[in-house]
Formats: structure tokens, sequence, C-alpha cells
């Protein structure tokens, strides 16, 4: 905007809204001279210097008054150099809207930490105070101070914790209360000011400070469980002899025995361990060590909980629930040895069996085949040639996982409590099957 375009609106704004003390809103009439940010805080407009603070009046000479108390302090004057605060123009009677200066704050700020287990208190010594000035109408004004804080966050990131950039915007202010605790040795560095000091082609103003592994109170851990358990088969029926080790999830059923290794994975000021496995609501363990390993066999929903502390803090604690299906032994009626892919074999459906062995008799009473691995079968072959079609009479014998810890079989037989099982006595995850397969050859 040139000079005569200023005047012409002033004048006309002045026809509209009459003369000094009417709350004339006219343009701004001052421009800075030198290093100046300006900022618009509300309604308010803010200037803030580097160095020194010096005003040029766009309307030629005018006189300068003090928002604060209404006073003039400078008369008939283009260039202005006056301390912080707020000003306003007047000239012809027209008084301009006002304006609030700043010089900008240089006082070094240092920093100390609290660390605690749920948060981390930061105390700031030094000039962290806003910048404040009075309006025309006496109301005060507060222009809030940038801030920023970086530092490493302790991150797991599926295998291991490691180190993570973070950045907060916290209030600057005397005191910073940080909702968040830190894990791991780190260096903070606030740093504020920075948009203006920008604008301002000012060095940055931050500080900083170290946090060694020896001031770390707060900790956590990340449970991690690995089971060893067999193999399911494509068909989700049953187990194959293979073992593998899979991450356990939670909502789906394993089969007994399974064996699980648990790692607590804490991060560095952990001291002690307390794990507690349950079994509805029983007890059923208790370890203290950083990992551990528990064989799960009898069917059921187990929880295990983890606690990890030291002298002053104690993690939230991190649990995970176990599901152990009961056994179960499945005998079809009839197989297909044809080739064709389908059937071709005499397998049972299982799952949570510890043994197991099954023989196959003719009709004329003479053992034909017999095995022990449930996840293997009989092909229908009798000493590499193929067995004639009809009905075989088998005997299966098996235990669970979740059979009785004494019970075993001899031969034949089952023992349980050194007392003979009858065929007619059900005992869980003992299983005492006979019964009638057919072979049925049929076309491939």
């Amino acid at each position: 905007m040139n000079k005569r375009t200023f005047f012409i609106l002033t004048a006309l704004l002045t026809l509209l809204f009459g003369r000094a003390g009417v709350g004339c809103l006219c343009a701004m009439p001052v421009e800075c001279v030198g290093k100046a940010a300006q900022r618009v805080n509300g309604t308010d407009t803010l200037f803030f210097f580097r160095d020194e603070i010096q005003l040029h009046s766009l309307i030629g000479e005018a006189d300068w008054y003090a928002t604060a108390t209404g006073a003039v302090v400078q008369t008939a004057a283009e260039d202005f150099f006056p301390e912080e605060g707020g000003y306003f123009l007047v000239k012809d009677e027209v008084e301009y809207s006002p304006f609030y200066v700043f010089r900008l704050k240089q006082a070094d700020i240092a920093m100390t930490a609290e660390l605690n287990c749920d948060n981390t208190v930061l105390s700031l010594t030094g000039d962290v105070e806003p910048y404040t000035y009075t309006r025309r109408n006496g109301t005060r004004g507060t222009y809030a101070r940038t801030c920023s804080l970086d530092y490493n966050a302790l991150a797991w990131n599926t295998e291991e914790w490691a180190d993570s950039a973070a950045t907060e915007h916290p209030s600057l202010a005397h005191t910073v209360t940080l909702p968040f605790a830190l894990y791991g040795p780190t260096e903070l560095k606030l740093c504020y000011d920075a948009g203006l000091r920008d604008t301002l082609e000012a060095e940055p103003a931050c500080a900083s400070l170290a946090v060694n592994p020896e001031d770390i109170k707060a900790v956590k851990m990340q449970l991690v469980t690995l089971g060893t358990a067999k193999e399911n088969d494509p068909l989700g029926n049953n187990e194959l002899e293979r073992l593998v080790e899979q991450k356990i999830e939670e909502g789906k059923s394993y089969s007994g025995a399974l064996e699980v290794a648990f790692y607590s994975n804490p991060t560095p000021a952990a001291q002690f361990y307390h794990w507690t496995i349950y079994k509805s609501t029983e007890v059923i363990a208790t370890r203290n060590d950083k990992d551990i390993r528990y064989t799960f066999s009898d069917p059921g929903a187990y929880r295990v909980v983890c606690k990890v502390n030291n002298a002053f803090c104690t993690s939230d604690s991190a649990e995970q629930i176990i599901n152990i299906s009961e056994s179960y032994l499945r005998v079809p009626n009839v197989f297909t040895p044809n080739g064709d892919g389908i059937n071709d074999e005499f397998r049972v459906a299982y799952r949570s069996l510890r043994e197991f062995h099954c023989w196959v008799y003719n009709r004329w009473g003479h053992l034909v085949y017999e095995w022990t691995d449930p996840a293997k079968g009989w092909d229908g072959n009798i000493s590499g040639r193929p067995a004639a079609e009809g009905a075989y009479f088998y005997v299966i014998r098996a235990l669970g996982t979740d059979a009785p810890k004494n019970a075993a079989y001899i031969g034949l037989k089952a023992v349980y409590k050194k007392k003979k099982l009858n065929a007619d006595e059900a005992v869980i995850g003992v299983y005492q099957l006979s019964g009638d397969i057919n072979l049925l050859r049929g076309k491939k």
C-alpha cells in the first residue's frame, strides 16, 4: 500500500467511525525497522525484535501513546524507540489500532528431571514466563511461548526394544509434567521460541540433559510366548509327529502336552520377576526367573501372569491365556486303498494323545498289521501285497495327555491304580476301542 492510498483509506475510516476516542479501526500505522517478526494473537498484533526495538510511522509525524496508561510517551515523531509494551498512534485526533512490541527473550533455561514410575517431571530454571501486555481497555493479553522436547523412547519392534525418536510439545513452565515414563537412557533436548528465533535469524535456544542408565526407575515388559507342539496335518484333524515351535495365540486351542517358553523381555531397569500360572482360579505354579518354561498337559484354560519390578517400580502385569484341548480319538468304519489319494489308509482322527497302539486282525483272528504312531495308518497291504476286500477287526488302546498320570497299558490291558479296567469302564483320556473296519477298493 502506497502512502497516497493509505491516507485515502484513513480519511474514509475517519468519516465512518469518527475522531479519536470513538474506537476507530484504522490500518496498522507502523512498520518495524531492523530484524522483527509479526504475530497475530487473537485480534492483537504483536511485534518481536531480536535487538533494539525501532518503529516507524507510516502516517508521518504522530503522537505515540501507551496502552497501559493511555498517556502520551512521545509527540510529533515518525520514529519511535520504545520499551516493551503496548502502544497506539494518534494523528489529527484519529486513534489508530494498538500494537504490542517485545524484545526476544534471551535468558538461558536450565533443566533437571525427576524420573518416576509412570511420568517424568521437568524442572526449568530461567525465564520461562510468557509474553504479556496490557490492552487499551485494561485487560491483560498473553502470548504463549512454543516449546519442543526431543528424546529417544524405547519401543518394541516385534523382536527387541529399540530406540525410537519422539517429540513432545509441552507448555513452557517452571514445572513440566510429561505423562510418560522413561525406560532407557536418552538425551532430553528442550528447545523454545523456535518459530520466532527462526524468523529473527537468531541462534536456537535449547537446554539439554543426559539421562543415564543408573537414573532410570521405570520398568516395562513385552511378553512373548513360544510353544513346542506337534504340527497339525493339512486337514487340521490330527497332529503330525514333527515338533514345531510356534507363537502361542489367544483364542486358539492347543494339544497337550504343550511345552511353552515364556520370555519377559524387560526394559533395562528390571530386577525381579514373578510368574504365576493359574488354572481357573487355582494357582498351580509360581516362578521367579526372567524367562520360564512350562508344559501344559491337562485340558482347560490357563492364565499365565508376569510382573516385573525393581526397588522403585512395578510394571503393569502382562498375561497370556493358554487353552489346552481335551484328547479325543475317532475311528472310521471304512477305507478305500485304491490310490486315488482319498481315504487310502485306515487312519484315526485324534488329538492330545501320549500313547497309541492299534492292532488289525483278519476274520480268522490273525494279526495282519499294527502301529504305534497315530499320525500313520494301515495302507491295506499285508506283507507288501493288497489285502482282500472285506471286514477286518481292530483293537485300539490309547492314552490322552489328560489321562490320569498313573494310567498305563500293558499289552492289550489297561492298568489304573493297580486295577484292571473293564471294557465298560470310562476314564477320562483312556481309550479302549474295538470294532470292524471295512476295506473297499472300488475304482480309482
